[in-house]
């Protein structure tokens, strides 16, 4: 098998932010040495691996799997044999999302928001909170060499604080993990709530990775942020007219507009906190 180049440092230095392009698209991993973001499901009928050719990490899928089941139905064993496969045909990814619960009202509650229906969990935080950190614990003792990132949930401060502390009293360093997601912020990070969730985990000298950020986020947060991941190119494309000499409908799906997209926004970051424009080392 054709062995994959160097994959740059993770986590990046002090200072740095490295953005993942989330796309479903793995064979864009033999295209770029630029950072990725996929699903595990997205290797999970793979025939043909493509070897990756840069930095990339991989998300649980949590959201859907809740968003469509009320529960995780991928056991912790099943997902450490898919991450497996994956390091070992792939490549060495950055990290892997542990499988944990979010905490968005939809997901807990169910119904339909912003037109889709979400089965619902009908838990509590405190039980989403109290799984997720089980699940880590799981997660790591089944495979203590795999690089599978804690993930932090809640939907305030308090209960943010309250999810750390699971974790510590678990017996969980989260200041000496190399990355820590944070949960549930996606429809928060543009707003003030969002930036001083952000602002209060970034205090406790954990190394974050934000799940689906878009640009107002990166704008607020972003140099609190050891990584990102966002896949607002995709509907940004989705709204407008194909790139010129592209045939397409749109570039909803496009290698071209995606990476245009991704240096755009990296560029259009404040200049007092904005990391290089592939994400490795502080400006």
């Amino acid at each position: 098998m054709t062995q994959p180049v160097p994959i740059r440092e993770f986590p990046p230095p002090e200072g740095a932010l490295r953005f993942y392009l989330t796309t479903h698209k793995r064979h864009w991993l033999r295209w770029t040495n630029e950072p990725l973001f996929l699903k595990s499901e997205h290797f999970d009928r793979a025939v043909k691996w493509d070897v990756a050719q840069g930095p990339y990490a991989i998300d649980s899928g949590g959201f859907m799997e809740l968003k469509d089941k009320g529960t995780w139905e991928r056991t912790p064993r099943q997902y450490i044999a898919s991450l497996r496969r994956i390091w070992e045909h792939v490549g060495p990814y950055d990290f892997a999302a542990q499988q944990d619960w979010m905490c968005e009202e939809a997901i807990i509650h169910g119904g339909w928001f912003g037109g889709q229906y979400f089965v619902g969990t009908h838990l509590s935080i405190a039980e989403h909170q109290r799984r997720t950190v089980a699940n880590f614990l799981e997660l790591r003792s089944l495979a203590p060499d795999l690089r599978i990132a804690p993930v932090l949930q809640g939907r305030s401060i308090p209960e943010y604080e309250r999810c750390v502390e699971l974790f510590q009293n678990a017996g969980v360093d989260l200041r000496r993990e190399p990355v820590v997601g944070l949960g549930s912020v996606c429809r928060l990070q543009s707003t003030r709530e969002g930036a001083a969730i952000v602002t209060a985990m970034a205090a406790h000298g954990l190394r974050l990775h934000g799940f689906g950020f878009k640009t107002l986020g990166l704008n607020r947060v972003g140099h609190l942020l050891a990584s990102a991941d966002s896949a607002a190119w995709s509907s940004h494309a989705r709204r407008r007219p194909p790139m010129p000499g592209h045939t397409h409908k749109n570039c909803a799906n496009c290698f071209d507009y995606a990476m245009n997209w991704r240096t755009r926004v990296l560029n259009g970051l404040p200049t007092w906190h904005q990391p290089t424009i592939d994400g490795s080392e502080a400006a």
